[in-house]
């Protein structure tokens, strides 16, 4: 199998990657700079058309669009807003312009999505049925999801992937949240009782690839682990993995003194379960939080 991927070098990108690489899969990275090693191809992803050669897509089988300026990489000014939604929908409708124009359009199209669709539920489960919530993080994932839809146009499945909390020793939030718990800085956040949609790197990069393979999937996926956990359950099984204990709170009210709009995406609550994935049959290896954990951090 041929894959291209942009987003290649973050955490996910890289892992998958590899793991494709590992079974034989021959990988094409699209990269935001000249290339400078095999497989490499220069794209814009500000550009209308992603500046590439269409033909750059011949003899690809699938594509995962995984590129986007993280989240919690600073206060939500108007400015980083901004940049959220320009690295992600913009992009996006440039890939999918560039991937109209194949004379041989890749099969499937998995581009990247997040559980922010669902907004803040409270301790409501939900799954890929539920409508769009509310606030930015909502807006953002309805309108990116909705700019990767065209491609189904020029005859590719278009797979939306519904990605909650990565959890990974490697990168992502669980390293820095780890070293904090492990000098004995672990805390609850709020009040706790919000709940976290996690799902293991591992059990995400095999989600992606089982998707592949699956040609009557399309649409919304949500890549979370089958048991959704509280912010005091996730603490706890954390400061349990590191062996320190976990004895401090972050009052709500210094985190949105702290953290300003950002503060809500920590303090509000998403129960979602991977409903889609499930029923197809994927088998999760890390279906609960504490062997994820104990997986993850080794």
């Amino acid at each position: 199998m041929r894959v291209a991927i942009t987003g290649s070098s973050g955490l996910i990108g890289s892992a998958l990657a590899g793991a494709l690489q590992r079974d034989g899969s021959e990988v094409t990275r699209l990269v935001r700079r000249s290339p400078r090693l095999p497989g490499e191809i220069a794209w814009n992803p500000l550009d209308a058309e992603g500046g590439i050669d269409p033909s750059a897509f011949d003899g690809i089988d699938a594509v995962v669009h995984l590129s986007g300026a993280p989240i919690a990489g600073g206060p939500w000014t108007r400015a980083r807003k901004a940049e959220l939604r320009a690295s992600r929908i913009q992009s996006t409708r440039a890939l999918v312009a560039a991937l109209s124009k194949a004379a041989v359009p890749p099969r499937v199209l998995l581009s990247g999505s997040a559980v922010g669709w669902y907004g803040d539920t409270g301790a409501r489960e939900v799954d890929e049925s539920a409508p769009a919530g509310t606030g930015f993080l909502a807006s953002l994932v309805r309108d990116w999801e909705a700019a990767a839809r065209p491609a189904s146009e020029a005859g590719l499945r278009v797979v939306c992937l519904r990605t909650g909390v990565v959890l990974s020793g490697r990168g992502g939030i669980l390293g820095p949240l780890a070293r904090l718990f492990r000098f004995g800085l672990g805390a609850r956040i709020g009040p706790g009782t919000q709940y976290i949609s996690w799902i293991s790197l591992t059990d995400h990069v095999a989600a992606v690839r089982f998707l592949m393979d699956r040609g009557g999937i399309e649409g919304p996926v949500n890549l979370t682990a089958p048991v959704p956990v509280t912010n005091a359950e996730f603490t706890a099984e954390l400061a349990r993995a590191v062996r320190r204990p976990a004895l401090l709170k972050i009052p709500a009210p210094v985190l949105r003194v702290g953290l300003g709009e950002l503060s809500g995406e920590l303090l509000g609550s998403q129960r979602v379960v991977p409903r889609r994935l499930q029923e197809a049959g994927f088998a999760f290896r890390h279906p609960g939080i504490a062997g994820a954990l104990a997986a993850e951090l080794t």
